[in-house]
């Protein structure tokens, strides 16, 4: 039976990938972070990793070179909603078998397992605007500086007042 190490801070998206791999008869362990996912690396041989790119901490693409250590045999299949060439380019260089952009459905994530010679880099029709990408961003870097507005501006290398009118402003529709 084929092993797979599912890693992604998306409970939701978790437990649906998680419960739809297991009724395809994988058996299949969950982790929400890169260190959850190294834990469980040490503990038991994997098969398969699915691994999202953007997670609360340490990026996924951290946790590539990391199971490809502890298990060279790994195959893994990196997920990211934020996809770009160089991340792609990045994480198939650290041994990360395709890529695919989110939204992806289970049939399409067990098909990047069997071609990973053409990585799917593609960019979804429905991707966000360029404004509803800032506003994201803001927030992650806002979560990031534990509210603070003042650090948030610093780090985003913005006027604090200028960060103060786009927060005060309603999230952009996707």
């Amino acid at each position: 039976m084929t092993r797979i190490l599912l890693v992604d801070d998306d409970t939701a998206f978790l437990q649906v990938l998680s419960r739809a791999l297991q009724r395809r008869e994988f058996t299949v362990s969950t982790a929400d972070n890169t260190e959850q996912a190294l834990t469980l690396a040490k503990q038991q041989e994997f098969d398969r990793a699915i691994i999202d790119l953007k997670m609360e901490g340490a990026s996924g693409i951290t946790l590539i070179p990391q199971l490809k250590l502890h298990q060279p045999e790994i195959q893994i299949v990196m997920l990211t909603g934020y996809s770009s060439v160089a991340t792609a380019v990045e994480a198939v260089k650290l041994g990360a078998l395709n890529y695919l952009c989110k939204p992806a459905n289970t049939e399409e994530i067990l098909a990047a397992f069997n071609d990973a010679t053409d990585v799917n880099i593609a960019i979804p029709e429905n991707r966000p605007s360029v404004d509803r990408l800032e506003w994201e961003h803001i927030q992650r870097v806002l979560k990031e500086q534990d509210g603070n507005i003042s650090a948030t501006a610093r780090a985003l290398g913005m006027h604090r007042r200028t960060l103060q009118r786009k927060l005060s402003k309603r999230p952009v529709k996707e």
